[in-house]
């Protein structure tokens, strides 16, 4: 059985710097404590148990969460903010409180942030593609000043209801899917030709949708690594999903069956941007024995 592993495979840029700010952060002496870290630094369950290993504890970002820090504030020595980013109102907290602020924001959210926040200062219409739910949506759209509009879907592109009268911008999730993006921003500019559609898609994460593309066609099984919770992760299986119906989403090697590869001469096996390298080589790893066994008999 030939298998073959994307190129993309695993952490991006953004998750390895993130990563290695915390891992810097838990072994420094002089960071305040007790750190706290907003929510999944990336959305692997993994990563998060290896990061609460190290001692930083994990705070659930939810609807109640300005309440807890404002009661507990006296309690917390340190905030990281994860990859994914948060919204001004967190800054502005920390700083009030005097509690130490640790970033690990992906400078490319950081750069559709700031895009949000100079938008809504110009008075823009500004409309986002993206997961309502996403944490880094939810980030982007506080950035906004709440006031944009969030396209998740086509339903939500055809209720879409500007003022053409006052302009309009178009920004995007960093992970959204691009085809999705590109039908939403065509759609947007036919009906509202001043609209001023960017791109801000992350260029890794438009690399990894063209190969896993390729992928899906060239191989009989696609296997992709991932977290449900990931939006990028989820994208690929979708992605290749579409092209190959023989591909499967997997969050760890236990979640492989051996009946998938019976008559497969040729697999993939594609992971997120949040997906650790050690999961990716087990997976490949039984992968790879399911195959040498089948030779064997």
């Amino acid at each position: 059985m030939e298998i073959t592993l994307s190129q993309y495979a695993g952490f991006c840029e953004g998750v390895e710097r993130a990563y290695a700010i915390v891992e810097k952060t838990a072994k420094d002496s002089e960071i305040k404590r007790p750190v706290f870290v907003l929510g999944s630094l990336v959305h692997n369950d993994d990563v998060v148990k290896k990061i609460e290993e190290m001692g930083i504890k994990k705070l659930s970002v939810d609807s109640n969460l300005m309440d807890f820090l404002a009661s507990s504030k006296s309690e917390i020595g340190t905030l990281i903010i994860t990859a994914h980013g948060i919204g001004p109102e967190i800054y502005e907290f920390a700083k009030k409180n005097k509690i130490d602020i640790i970033d690990t924001t992906c400078p490319k959210v950081i750069k559709v942030q700031r895009l949000a926040r100079n938008f809504s200062k110009k008075e823009y219409q500004l409309v986002i593609i993206g997961e309502k739910n996403h944490k880094e949506v939810k980030g982007i759209y506080e950035w906004s000043n709440k006031k944009a509009f969030i396209v998740e879907n086509v339903k939500d592109l055809r209720a879409l209801a500007l003022n053409p009268e006052k302009s309009i911008a178009v920004i995007s999730q960093t992970t959204q899917d691009r085809e999705f993006f590109d039908k939403s921003a065509k759609y947007i500019a036919e009906k509202y030709p001043q609209a001023e559609i960017i791109n801000s898609i992350c260029l890794t994460t438009h690399d990894r949708q063209i190969e896993i593309k390729e992928l899906a066609r060239k191989n009989d099984i696609v296997i992709v690594i991932g977290s449900p919770k990931s939006a990028n992760s989820n994208r690929l299986w979708e992605i290749a999903k579409y092209i190959n119906s023989k591909t499967y989403f997997i969050e760890r090697e236990d979640g492989l069956k051996e009946s998938w590869f019976a008559d497969c001469g040729k697999v993939a096996i594609a992971a997120g941007a949040s997906t650790p390298k050690r999961i990716i080589e087990e997976v490949t790893k039984k992968i790879k024995s399911m195959g040498d066994r089948r030779s064997n008999n």
